[in-house]
């Protein structure tokens, strides 16, 4: 069973590349469940998941320098910066995306990210965005048990090549994350 989700991306305002992004999730399905006073059997055959995209993809405040440079959301929560990118709280949070899996324990679930996406201002220019590892990795096995589910952490990584490629401004785009029960 394959489950795609799509993501959209909005970039809100920035001051010198203040980035704050956001994303729109959604994806609907249905999931089945067995449970047995024995312990977990094997799921039912055929096996459906339901995939919740509980939190967006988030990379908060910075600053772009002269050369550019990289923001990296880590699925722990923790971010870094490479190059010119400077980064800055201004009250404005980070954090991976986070993606709640309901499936019967023991679902062995492949994650497959789609491609690179380029997400493009307001004001013209362009920043790239690479969706990156799941923290559970892929394929994962499910453990949680209805009505809790499994939760996966994915962060991403925005490379600026520029202040004259990415000038300030809302930033958007879309990508995608698929969820294959084989």
């Amino acid at each position: 069973m394959k489950a795609a989700i799509n993501h959209r991306l909005n970039v809100g305002r920035i001051n010198r590349l203040l980035i704050l992004p956001f994303l729109f999730l959604s994806y609907q399905g249905l999931a089945q469940r067995k449970i047995s006073a024995l312990g977990p059997e094997h799921p039912p055959r055929p096996i459906t998941i339901y995939v919740n995209p509980a939190q967006g993809l988030s990379f908060g405040a910075f600053y772009q320098g002269s050369s550019g440079g990289t923001v990296i959301i880590y699925p722990n929560g923790s971010r870094s910066t490479t190059g010119s990118v400077i980064q800055t709280s201004q009250g404005v949070s980070f954090s991976p995306a986070i993606f709640e899996v309901d499936a019967e324990p023991g679902t062995v679930v492949t994650i497959s990210n789609g491609p690179d996406v380029i997400l493009t201002g307001s004001t013209g220019g362009t920043v790239s965005l690479h969706i990156g590892n799941a923290d559970l990795g892929s394929p994962f096995t499910t453990t949680a048990v209805s009505p809790a589910r499994t939760q996966i952490r994915i962060g991403g990584t925005l490379t600026l090549t520029n202040p004259l490629a990415s000038p300030p401004g809302n930033y958007s785009g879309t990508f995608s994350v698929t969820f294959i029960q084989p």
